[in-house]
């Protein structure tokens, strides 16, 4: 029975922590550093930065705030946002992340996911997917915090992601995301029945049942979850002991 990881997602805005509804409408929430040590502190299995300008800019600039987390914060990091070539994923693990996610860039030159995974190794490249609803059984995959579109069928996507190399893939449901209303349960299922990675659910966590419902109807891997943590709705240890009173398998602290 595979094990469920928990991951506190923190969305970065220059130096501020932030948080929004579709990925839109931007709340400023505090330093991003108080809130990596108190998720560890509750015993987060990892810590998911995303750049949420970075593609706008045409960088990533979290290098400092990922080089101040890993002084005190110990467990995998992934960093995403604004990462477009092999140098930019060798600086960001230099800093001390652990895996790096690549959207935009790879929608625009596929080749770059075989190029990361070759240099670094395929648990090291994530592929990240902002996906929309276009129909019943059928998402497009958006770019640019669920702005811009690609024109790419999300579920053939995330197949030829894994195909050239990528060890795990962080799907964002653009129109649940900051909701509250649960994970896209649907488009979880779809991606996880063609792929052989872990899929991370990403948006719309609203309550302590939407892990066990992410990992029953969507065959998730992992659970990211922003705002009711940030918010204080729950801890990442309450998160934890009700996804353990549902059977589902989490590590145990």
């Amino acid at each position: 029975m595979k094990k469920i990881r928990l991951i506190p997602r923190l969305d970065i805005k220059g130096p501020n922590l932030i948080k929004g509804i579709h990925l839109e409408g931007l709340r400023v929430m505090g330093d991003p550093q108080e809130f990596a040590r108190r998720y560890y502190e509750q015993g987060a299995d990892e810590l998911l930065y995303v750049d949420v300008v970075a593609s706008l800019y045409g960088r990533n600039s979290l290098h400092d705030i990922i080089e101040r987390a890993v002084r005190d914060v110990f467990v995998p990091l992934t960093v995403t946002g604004g990462v477009r070539s092999v140098d930019d994923v060798r600086k960001i693990l230099r800093s001390g992340a652990d895996k790096v996610g690549i959207n935009t860039a790879a929608t625009k030159r596929p080749e770059l996911i075989r190029e990361v995974s070759r240099k670094f190794g395929s648990q090291c490249m994530v592929l990240s997917i902002e996906a929309k609803r276009i129909s019943d059984g059928h998402w497009e995959a958006y770019t640019d915090n669920g702005r811009e579109r690609t024109g790419l069928d999300v579920i053939e996507w995330a197949q030829r992601g894994v195909d050239l190399g990528a060890g795990e893939i962080l799907l964002t449901s653009v129109d649940q995301e900051g909701t509250r209303e649960g994970f896209d349960t649907a488009l979880l299922a779809a991606v996880s029945k063609v792929v052989p990675v872990p899929v991370i659910a990403s948006g719309g966590m609203g309550n302590l049942d939407d892990v066990a419902k992410a990992v029953c109807d969507g065959a998730a891997d992992a659970v990211a979850m922003a705002d009711i943590l940030h918010y204080g709705r729950a801890t990442v240890g309450e998160i934890r002991a009700a996804a353990q009173a549902s059977g589902i398998n989490v590590r145990a602290l």
